[in-house]
């Protein structure tokens, strides 16, 4: 495996980790974690996709990068409960 397959190997790993812990109850969908899991995921998947030019799973991961990224400025700007 060359630089860029463990780029996209890394990165569905995480995705599917945090779809993993979510289904088995440990991570809810609003968690850090979750959120993290994916950003960090759909964004290495999408750098691998680049360097391939593979255009589809560009889309798609960037499309879940950005999601991933407004699930997170969600999750900061949420009121914090005392």
């Amino acid at each position: 495996m060359n630089l860029t397959d463990w780029i996209g190997a890394v990165g569905v790993f995480l995705i599917l980790l945090a779809y993993f812990l979510n289904v088995i109850g440990r991570v809810k969908t609003v968690s850090l974690t979750f959120i993290l899991l994916n950003l960090v995921g759909a964004s290495l998947a999408c750098a691998a996709s680049i360097l391939l030019r593979y255009w589809p799973f560009i889309l798609l991961e960037a499309c879940w990068s950005l999601i991933s990224l407004g699930s997170l400025i969600k999750f900061i700007l949420k009121p914090k409960e005392i």
